[in-house]
């Protein structure tokens, strides 16, 4: 089997999941069989895997005590055959609701349909009777059916809630089912089938609607794919179902990981659809993460093993665009309520860290080296917000600016600007007449006057600095506040060991480079600074990211070493934060990146900004990055103290990243010229 094209989410662990409500007609097998086949055509043709559709689809849920007629269950049955003969050509495995009769029981059960055949029918576990619902009345309970079969549609089908849906091949997933009241249990079946490896839930359901009932129904299926470390397709009865005592919503949607991926506008009159690619590579990266998952797998084993029903998905040849949406920022969030939210909660984070370690150390003062650049300014911000909080003076930071061979006047003035603006202690102190003497007593060629701009010329700079900024601390009783952020620490884009890898206390230490621009808008718009100060902290935003370490009129830009912030930060999480191979990242960076014009931006972005990356160059950037990544281990692994921000993670060895020094990068950087195509 070949693999499908690297340009389809189904080569990278995507599987595409669909949840429908057509409009029933009530009481009508063979109309609502043709209804849900002419979704299952349409989730067909748009390359979806599985398709689930309300509870009770081809009956509808609403007509009582016809449920138990006689000539609706054969109707029932032979609607079941038609779609099972109707769909061999169709692909998705389709997942509907029928009440189904065996052993003289009726049961509420969902049909699970792929190929042309009944794959199997599971019973619906738990039964509502109370309120508006009363299936008792009609229905036998499916908890304890195990290892039946039911003869359906010409064949033997396996029948129970011990079953699970599994493909394999290169497209592998398993799904689990449930039926509506099984979810609002405090042990729902899809906990057990998750736990037994099904990474994606199905629910087919006939959820009525009250005022604020929606609300509710999102908050559990959000919570069980968290809890479960899954995909959970919602799909339930809308359109044609009978309003006699009841109104009925069509709500569907589809939830990873608590993350709500997909949904439809609810009270249509006709049928919807909502669709998402599920990252199923992504979910079992995620439990074999998280301990406590297998933990709980192997202290509660299903009383009964799982029956395992093999599907034969193959998905669509050609490239597929990924239904999903991905942030180009994915530390910075373009909805820009979320976005004010972790701003708010990352600033306030570092702010109560460095306040907590001054407490701690009983730090006569905090020192600190100041730019005018973005780190600096914000690393400031968050000190002087710090001693407000523990009631101390602003004076008893300590500020620098430290100008070398490169510095220009415009960073250099915005320095003074903020520490004045910030009411710090602020002094001047001049390193070049130190920097020409080491590099005389070192014997380097700039002594001599010649224009050698090396690296010893660089850190011989950027070791001065953090030098005096340590013994500034000795000598004034106060510690050293870091100024580096996480994107640089990733990139090994710091000086190491007596430079600015090192301080007593960083504050940046878990932000990337990315978010760092958006807190300072957020501090520049909180009401914290006057008009004047946020016109500078603006100002500090636009300048182009330097190290100012080498002379010329040229700017030193960063971005130009290292590559943009923009996709290294996207690299640099879906590395750590969930181990994806680097073809994949390349994937969904050039979905996230390819069009400038497409999707949403965080707010505040200059529009020179908003560009877009064509696979070449996330190419060559990725594997730069993996390179730094990997070789610049060693100055992780001694950083100091930070708070982590993120769920994106942080590179403290002590936390949440952990590597040797002298791992090679060598099987990262050739699963990524395997895959790519250019």
């Amino acid at each position: 089997m070949s693999k499908p094209s690297f340009f389809s989410p189904y080569r990278h662990g995507f599987v595409r999941v669909a949840t429908a409500v057509p409009k029933v007609k009530l009481a009508d097998p063979a109309a609502n069989a043709a209804s849900a086949l002419a979704l299952v055509r349409e989730a067909h043709e748009a390359g979806v895997a599985v398709l689930v559709l309300p509870e009770l689809g081809l009956t509808g849920y609403t007509i009582d005590d016809l449920l138990q007629q006689d000539a609706l269950l054969d109707a029932v049955e032979t609607a079941i055959a038609a779609l099972a003969q109707k769909s061999k050509t169709l692909a998705p495995l389709f997942v509907v609701g029928a009440p189904l009769r065996d052993n003289g029981r009726l049961y509420n059960t969902a049909v699970a349909i792929q190929g042309g055949r009944v794959r199997a029918v599971i019973p619906k576990s738990f039964l509502p009777n109370y309120r508006e619902f009363y299936e008792r009345r009609w229905f036998t309970p499916g908890a304890g059916v195990v290892g039946r079969t039911l003869d359906l549609a010409g064949q033997a089908v396996p029948f129970g809630t011990d079953i699970l849906l599994r493909n394999l091949g290169e497209v592998a997933f398993t799904v689990g089912v449930e039926i509506c009241e099984d979810v609002w249990t405090p042990t729902p079946p899809s906990t057990a089938q998750a736990m037994a490896g099904a990474e994606i839930l199905l629910n087919l359901s006939a959820s009525n609607i009250t005022i604020g009932k929606s609300e509710t129904r999102r908050l559990l299926c959000a919570s069980q794919s968290a809890r479960a470390v899954a995909a959970y397709v919602y799909s339930a009865a809308g359109a044609g179902e009978s309003s006699t005592d009841l109104a009925w919503d069509g709500h569907v949607d589809i939830h990873e990981m608590g993350n709500l991926l997909a949904q439809s506008p609810r009270f249509s009159t006709g049928p919807v659809m909502a669709v998402a690619d599920v990252d199923v590579a992504r979910l079992r990266q995620e439990r074999m993460r998280v301990g406590s998952f297998g933990d709980a797998t192997a202290l509660s084993p299903p009383a009964t093993p799982f029956r395992i029903v093999g599907l034969d998905f193959t998905p669509p040849a050609g490239d597929l665009a990924l239904v999903r949406p991905i942030e180009r920022f994915p530390f910075t969030p373009s909805d820009p309520a979320k976005l004010a939210e972790n701003c708010y909660e990352a600033y306030n984070i570092q702010v109560q860290g460095l306040a907590r370690r001054v407490e701690a150390t009983g730090s006569k003062s905090l020192v600190i080296g100041v730019s005018g650049g973005l780190d600096s300014t914000h690393a400031l911000i968050v000190a002087a917000r710090a001693m407000d909080q523990l009631g101390r003076p602003r004076s008893d930071i300590r500020a620098y600016t430290l100008p070398g061979f490169a510095t220009s006047e415009g960073t250099k003035s915005n320095a003074w600007k903020l520490m004045t603006a910030m009411g710090v202690t602020a002094e001047e102190l001049d390193i070049r007449p130190a920097a020409k003497q080491m590099l005389a007593d070192l014997g380097h060629p700039f002594a001599k006057g010649e224009p050698v701009y090396d690296v010893t010329f660089e850190n011989v700079q950027a070791g001065l600095r953090t030098d005096y900024l340590f013994r500034l601390a000795n000598h004034h009783r106060g510690m050293v506040v870091g100024t580096g952020d996480l994107s640089e620490l990733a990139l090994g884009w710091c000086t190491y060991g007596v430079g600015d890898q090192m301080s007593h206390y960083n504050p940046n230490s878990g932000v990337p480079k990315t978010l760092i621009q958006h807190l300072i808008r957020f501090v520049a718009a909180s009401g914290d600074v006057d008009e004047a100060t946020g016109d500078l902290l603006e100002d500090i935003l636009a300048t182009e990211i330097s190290p100012e370490l080498v002379p010329g009129e040229a700017v030193q830009a960063t971005e130009s070493f290292v590559g943009p912030y923009a996709l290294q930060d996207f690299n640099l999480y879906y590395l750590t934060r969930y181990g994806m191979a680097p073809s994949k990242i390349a994937f969904l960076a050039w979905t996230a990146w390819r069009d400038a014009a497409a999707g949403a931006w965080p707010v505040g972005i200059p529009e020179a900004a908003k560009r877009a990356y064509d696979l070449p160059e996330i190419k060559r950037w990725l594997e730069l990055f993996l390179k730094r990544f990997f070789a610049n281990q060693f100055k992780r692994s001694a950083m100091p103290n930070g708070p982590k921000i993120s769920s994106g993670g942080a590179l403290s060895p002590r936390g949440d990243w952990r590597m040797p020094s002298d791992a090679t990068a060598d099987a990262w950087l050739a699963e990524l010229h395997a895959a790519l195509p250019v």
